[in-house]
């Protein structure tokens, strides 16, 4: 069993730090790496997968290092976001390249193999320059497998892909984890990671802000602080009802938008009362939107919390 091991390790380019100070382990079965864009998931993968070096800390894989380790390397498959790929050569020419370099005993049959886990051998004849994004990344992906590792690295893996590719890569996921692989992927979407993870692991501008069962983070997530505009036909009226009840803390009219900006700390309470309180007092409610929905305020509130 292969556990990725990363010890307060720390990435800077410069006077810019990509990732500051993150201590996690990666176990075998299907992680995620969830963060907002820009959060520094693809500079720790990197680093994961030997193409960075930590500027401090350490990054290892069952206690090895992995920075210049050629024989780690060939136990670790990267499928990275940027495409680095040689548009001149068909699907199967790149796969059985990989392989080659694997130095494979049998690359021509491992190539094949390869090509047909991500189900890419109707097309492994084209030129890469003829696939689409989805198709892109499936090659990617069989380059990645040629080698079988033992541990698969996935950044962004998702992009690009139409609905039934896209579930055919979480199968195959689910099924390497099933297989005591260790996979981790990154993913900005919520929902992809509740689909296909149990595990996760949140980072925010460099920093590891949250570790554990999805459903324990995510049932953080919702009980947060949740800011709500609201409008409605009398909103001093509505107001008044909302500042008397315990789900509230906070209620402004802002000018600007005609509107209430409420912000409410439970949440279950919250959505049940607010029409409730309505209909009581008469009141009809317009508008009721939240204001802080973007998963860079989820993120920040793990921070912090």
């Amino acid at each position: 069993m292969t556990t990725l091991h990363i010890s307060a390790a720390s990435r800077w380019f410069g006077n810019v730090v990509a990732v500051n100070d993150v201590t996690m382990d990666i176990a075998p079965g299907v992680t995620g790496l969830l963060g907002p864009n820009g959060a520094g998931k693809s500079t720790l993968i990197h680093m994961m997968s030997g193409f960075l070096a930590p500027s401090s800390g350490s990054v290892t894989l069952d206690d090895r290092p992995i920075w210049r380790n050629e024989k780690v390397y060939r136990e670790i498959g990267l499928v990275p976001e940027r495409e680095g790929m040689y548009d001149y050569l068909t699907g199967a020419e790149f796969v059985l390249a990989n392989a080659e370099l694997h130095g494979l005993k049998d690359p021509e049959g491992a190539a094949r193999a390869a090509l047909e886990t991500v189900e890419m051998t109707g097309a492994a004849d084209r030129r890469v320059s003829t696939y689409s994004k989805g198709m892109r990344q499936r090659v990617k992906m069989a380059s990645a497998l040629v080698h079988e590792p033992s541990v698969l690295l996935l950044d962004e893996p998702f992009n690009g892909m139409d609905p039934r590719q896209r579930m055919h890569l979480m199968e195959l996921l689910r099924r390497m984890g099933d297989e005591g692989r260790t996979v981790l992927f990154s993913s900005h979407i919520l929902e992809e990671v509740e689909q296909l993870a149990t595990h996760i692991e949140v980072i925010v501008a460099g920093r590891h802000a949250a570790s554990g069962d999805y459903r324990k983070i995510r049932r953080l997530m919702t009980d947060r602080p949740h800011r709500y505009l609201i409008r409605s036909s009398d909103d001093r009226t509505l107001a008044a009802a909302l500042i008397a009840d315990p789900s509230t803390t906070g209620v402004e009219f802002d000018a600007g938008e005609g509107a209430l900006r409420v912000q409410a700390v439970d949440f279950m309470r919250f959505t049940t009362q607010l029409p409730l309180l309505a209909r009581e007092s008469g009141i009809r409610l317009l508008t009721v939107s939240p204001s802080d929905e973007s998963l860079e305020s989820v993120f920040s509130y793990l921070v912090s919390a």
